[in-house]
């Protein structure tokens, strides 16, 4: 990606500068609610140890390997990825769409990012939203890659479809704001905090994968994921909470900086959509698996409505119904195009109303799709 603006108009700077104290006065209190809900005794202070090492091994782990892998190729073939796509022209779209459709939320992460910095337009955004299947993607690779095998690509091609018509249409295409990217300080030098994210980050991949895939490592691992889980939460919290940063770090800082910086962005997003997603679910009594069998037209619409929600939890959770059979492949594709991952919490920071007009364009396609599978090929991959 591009290098975000170091520098000001004069007067700017400081105006910005002067919002960091009340912005890591904001992130300190969050921080330190997130802490007070894990230590409290009974059942808030289970399902909050255990949503934090699930968003940190299900999540947060796989989103540094995707962002390391674009940051670290950056680095080491001395390409920018936004300038790439700004020089891209009629093939930022396929390219956005790409990007997105990598498992994982980095590709799109880094779209967003390109948008912010006013090198990409508003289809590219939508293109790789609607593309993008998030962490989801990895679990239906490791359990059912004959379904993945047509929900990828699939997504791919809808994507791509998606961002040229947004593009065409000039009434509902935003146009790039640098808004959210006019000051991105530099940190300049790989720091403690951030080695010992790293630290934590090698064995919570391992352990992360493991679960994915259900290896027998991760039950015989015993405490180890929750004590790597915490650890690495805790760890992001510090780093978020004292970040000069707003969401996006700067293309200058070393790749484990800005990986560092960037998933414990993420990763506080994403926490607080698993506990707030458990809390629904152990305190309101709704069960999604008897929801989603309850009403056989409404599934693609149930899987849609659910890819709505910010973040990946609860696209994984419709792709495992998916794999034990509590729900048809067309509520499958239907999350699938409709989900935006975690790619949607920078894109809410930095520049909200392109993020939220983005998502409900993806629903569109994912109606047509998902409802096209349902009376058309009901029991496909079933």
């Amino acid at each position: 990606m591009s290098t975000p603006s170091t520098t000001l108009p004069q007067g700017r700077a400081p105006r910005v500068l002067a919002l960091l104290g009340p912005i890591r006065s904001r992130r300190v209190l969050v921080a330190l609610a997130f802490v007070m809900l894990a230590v409290m005794p009974g059942q808030i202070g289970g399902i909050t140890r255990q949503m934090m090492t699930d968003a940190y091994l299900q999540v947060s782990a796989f989103v540094a390997a995707t962002l390391l892998i674009f940051y670290g190729a950056e680095r080491l073939f001395r390409f920018d990825m936004g300038q790439a796509l700004k020089g891209s022209k009629r093939w930022q779209v396929p390219i956005a769409s790409i990007l997105g459709a990598t498992p994982g939320c980095g590709g799109a992460i880094v779209v967003v990012a390109a948008y912010s910095s006013g090198n990409v337009g508003f289809g590219a955004v939508v293109a790789a939203l609607t593309s993008t299947m998030g962490d989801a993607a990895f679990l239906l690779i490791a359990t059912r890659p004959d379904a993945a095998a047509v929900v990828l690509p699939l997504s791919f091609a809808v994507g791509i479809l998606s961002g040229w018509v947004v593009d065409a249409l000039p009434a509902i295409r935003l146009q790039p704001t640098t808004a959210g990217c006019a000051y991105v300080p530099l940190i300049g030098r790989i720091r403690p905090r951030d080695r010992a994210y790293f630290a934590v980050f090698l064995p919570g991949i391992v352990l992360g994968a493991s679960q994915l895939l259900r290896l027998s490592l991760y039950d015989a691992a015993g405490s180890l994921p929750m004590i790597v889980g915490l650890t690495g939460t805790a760890i992001g919290l510090w780093i978020w909470a004292t970040s000069p940063v707003q969401a996006m770090t700067n293309a200058a800082d070393a790749p484990l900086t800005r990986v560092a910086e960037e998933t414990s962005f993420i990763s506080v997003w994403v926490i607080g959509a698993y506990l707030a997603f458990e809390y629904t679910m152990a305190f309101s009594g709704l069960d999604l698996a008897a929801l989603f069998n309850s009403v056989a037209p409404f599934l693609p619409a149930a899987g849609i409505l659910i890819g709505l929600i910010p973040g990946c939890g609860p696209q994984v959770l419709v792709t495992t119904l998916f794999v034990n059979g509590l729900i048809p492949f067309s509520a499958l594709v239907g999350n699938a195009i409709s989900n935006d991952g975690d790619a949607l919490f920078p894109a809410i920071a930095l520049n909200p109303r392109a993020a939220v007009m983005a998502t409900l364009y993806s629903t569109v396609p994912a109606i047509i799709v998902a409802y096209s599978f349902y009376f058309l090929a009901p029991g496909f991959m079933s």
